[in-house]
């Protein structure tokens, strides 16, 4: 599940008709040149890299450039072919190659209402399977896609009821942060989940890559809007952890990248992080596949 639904107000006026999850940042393409791709993009094509052919996108209002961007148009590339552009034809075509080997879906989220009521309306369409929860403006980079592959190798072993990933951080104010102990190196049993505290708890953040079970959805349905005036995921987390169950964090080493465009500081640095890691044409580029859960 990609949530691409948010406003993007801190972006404006950039995001008065371009979604924020559009907004391009620097990658090799398929033959080493630079080139960009729309953070979005590059999102759906790590998880397909990483296993996943089935997809739910939770989309907005002011959002269908979105869904536009992932209809394949097959003349546009014979017709790059044809002004000589073989390098942007090839790439858009390796795109293309990934949508029709996958099955999308895609929901309305009338109103902003928050992550919670976007993960909350995919219930229908996902049943009673586990499933991924990726933001659609937050991506990050790691050798062979390791954290996707870790976190899905915890979920399964372990068997917690929700797993994610967390990351240090300086300024716990605009993050959801976990409270708990750690289990083994990088791994921990999360004993509270706080939505952008007043005061630091801890300095461990949740990044916004998810694996739940269908329980999550009961938590959802009996969640009460909360900070913003929106039903917030990690209430829904929290009282999970309240009713017992496991849940588990692991935490993304320091060599991975982390790209945030939630706001302009955090886009510039993508911009910055990205053209320097994408002139060094490592791994941005697909990793190889492997398998993850059978996930939207």
């Amino acid at each position: 599940m990609i949530p691409v639904a948010g406003s993007g107000t801190r972006l404006l006026p950039a995001t008065i008709e371009q979604p924020k999850e559009m907004l391009p940042i620097f990658a090799p393409s398929e033959n080493g040149n630079i080139i960009v791709k729309p953070l979005v993009h590059l999102v759906f094509e790590q998880l397909y890299d990483a296993g996943i052919r089935e997809f739910v996108f939770i989309i907005g209002r002011g959002k269908r450039v979105i869904e536009d961007h992932f209809t394949q148009d097959l003349d546009y590339t014979l017709h790059l072919n044809g002004q000589g552009k073989n390098h942007l034809a090839a790439d858009l075509s390796a795109f293309y190659r990934r949508l029709d080997d996958s099955n999308l879906v895609w929901i309305n989220q009338p109103k902003p209402l928050g992550f919670g009521d976007a993960v909350l309306r995919a219930k229908k369409s996902l049943g009673d399977e586990e499933f991924l929860v990726h933001a659609g403006d937050t991506y990050i980079v790691s050798a062979q896609n390791e954290h996707l592959h870790s976190l899905s190798e915890i979920f399964e072993t372990k068997i917690p009821d929700v797993a994610f990933i967390v990351k240090q951080v300086t300024d716990v104010s605009q993050r959801g942060i976990i409270e708990g102990r750690e289990l083994s190196l990088g791994l921990y049993q999360v004993d509270a989940v706080v939505e952008k505290p007043e005061y630091a708890v801890s300095n461990l953040a949740i990044e916004p890559v998810y694996l739940f079970r269908p329980s999550i959805f009961d938590a959802l349905e009996t969640t009460r809007p909360g900070k913003g005036g929106e039903i917030q995921l990690t209430d829904a987390i929290q009282m999970i952890i309240e009713s017992g169950k496991k849940v588990i964090a692991w935490r993304l080493y320091d060599e991975s990248l982390r790209f945030d465009i939630g706001d302009p500081e955090g886009y510039w640095e993508a911009l910055r992080l990205s053209h320097q890691h994408a002139l060094t044409r490592t791994s941005i580029l697909p990793a190889p596949a492997h398998r993850l859960l059978r996930s939207t």
